[in-house]
């Protein structure tokens, strides 16, 4: 009798980089360019190779690394859903022993800039930190209307100097947080949108492109809906300012089924002067503490109609 037993595995590459430039047919001079990072892993009948050491079913990693280069040389890549879409569907169509698969794909921020005015045909700047993300969890068996599918925002970091609140908490006798009615509020925020495949429709309609306007639209949207609240809302706590900004992003995208938010809040400390010569600060210099910092989280849903 085994001692063990082979509960879960998968496997596959990770750390996959691109950079697509894709030209206008009627100017080959325009550009838009999409740097990516891309990790696959597969899931299926591969349990021999752990328990038996018997490689045969093994789909070698640097195959899955060939696999996405090529796919990204051949089909558009724009936008990362339908490229990952491309990947699920090839990876379980070629192989039969191959069940399932996740696929990430992190997309780094390049914006084109004005040059004399006018915004250039193929010069860009990098945005910092921040990407989109999609992550796509895939079983065959399910049928290819059945998946998980999230788009989301990482690492877009936003401060306002004024318009945040904080008071009427719970108080005891270890809290000693004083109540405020201004203050600095700054977090990196990572906004997901996980997507209702029933309203999505299939794979092969998300690899055909039919829904590129749906993930782009509804991405812009819930990005500028993040920072037009963030910015305008004269914030009560992140846990009601974000409430607000999932709310919204539902009411705009329709195919949209739940909005997660995961807001570090990234604290600035308001520097005492008084024990020189009693000098004030009016929310003027503030230390920039690293940490510990708050950690606020929620899921919004839509409420289902009463029939």
């Amino acid at each position: 009798m085994s001692y063990s037993y082979l509960a879960d595995s998968t496997y596959g590459k990770d750390n996959v980089k691109f950079l697509k430039v894709k030209k206008s047919k009627t100017n080959p001079k325009l550009h838009e360019v999409m740097e990516c990072n891309v990790q696959v892993l597969l899931k299926g009948d591969f349990d021999v190779s752990y328990t038996k050491a018997d490689n045969t079913p093994i789909v070698p990693t640097d195959t899955v690394k060939n696999t996405i280069l090529i796919h990204a040389r051949k089909y558009d890549t724009w936008p990362i859903e339908k490229f990952a879409a491309n990947l699920a569907l090839h990876f379980t169509g070629k192989y039969a022993h191959v069940s399932g698969l996740t696929v990430k794909i992190l997309q780094d921020r390049w914006v084109k800039y004005d040059v004399d005015g006018k915004e250039s045909l193929h010069s860009f700047v990098h945005q910092g930190p921040e990407k989109k993300i999609c992550f796509l969890d895939y079983d065959k068996k399910n049928g290819t209307s059945s998946y998980k599918l999230v788009t989301s925002i990482k690492d877009l970091t936003v401060l306002k100097s004024t318009g945040s609140m904080f008071y009427d908490y719970n108080v005891c006798d270890y809290t000693t947080l004083k109540p405020t009615t201004d203050r600095i509020l700054s977090t990196d925020i990572f906004a997901s949108l996980q997507w209702n495949p029933a309203k999505l429709g299939s794979l092969e309609s998300i690899r055909a492109g039919d829904k590129d306007d749906v993930f782009n639209t509804s991405y812009t949207a819930a990005r500028d809906i993040t920072l037009d609240i963030f910015a305008k809302e004269n914030s009560p706590s992140v846990q009601a300012t974000m409430y607000n900004m999932a709310t919204a992003i539902l009411k705009t995208a329709p195919e949209v089924e739940l909005v997660t938010y995961e807001l570090p809040n990234k604290h600035y400390i308001l520097f005492d002067f008084k024990w020189f010569q009693g000098l004030d600060n009016k929310n003027e210099l503030f230390y920039p503490s690293p940490d510990p910092n708050g950690l606020i989280k929620c899921t919004v849903g839509r409420k289902q109609a009463k029939l």
